[in-house]
């Protein structure tokens, strides 16, 4: 099985795996010291959230500024009742809007920045009608 990291710096480790939470997601213990915390969002895709000096020891050159958006990191959802719930909850929690909801009837997506600026993109497809389902 092919397994996904995405690796990401955050200023404030409890803010970021509170957020985490809060989203319904869980930490890997294992994986997570006071430098850094595994957030599990599948068995094969895993958010490594590090602390500035952490993830800086992981990279040449600086950390990107917080205004600059270097990735979309899109995730899948099961519904459209799934983008809006977990969109919700970034927001209640930290997170702020980034873009409009895109509607195309059978493919829904939303996006929000969590609180540490990173972009994060929701999607739902509905692939019976795209004729791969």
């Amino acid at each position: 099985m092919r397994m996904i990291f995405v690796n990401l710096p955050t200023t404030d480790l409890s803010r970021s795996m509170a957020f985490w939470k809060a989203l319904g997601f869980s930490h890997n213990p294992d994986y997570s010291d006071d430098t850094a915390a595994c957030i599990v969002i599948s068995e094969s895709i895993y958010v490594m959230v590090l602390t500035e000096p952490k993830f800086q020891g992981f990279i040449d050159g600086e950390i990107a500024p917080r205004d600059v958006t270097e990735v979309l990191t899109c995730m899948s959802c099961d519904s459209k009742e799934e983008v809006l719930d977990l969109k919700a909850k970034a927001l209640a929690n930290g997170g702020s809007a980034w873009r409009d909801d895109m509607d195309y009837g059978a493919m829904y997506g939303a996006s929000f920045r969590d609180p540490d600026g990173h972009v994060w993109e929701l999607m739902w497809m509905d692939m019976s009608a795209q004729g791969g389902g």
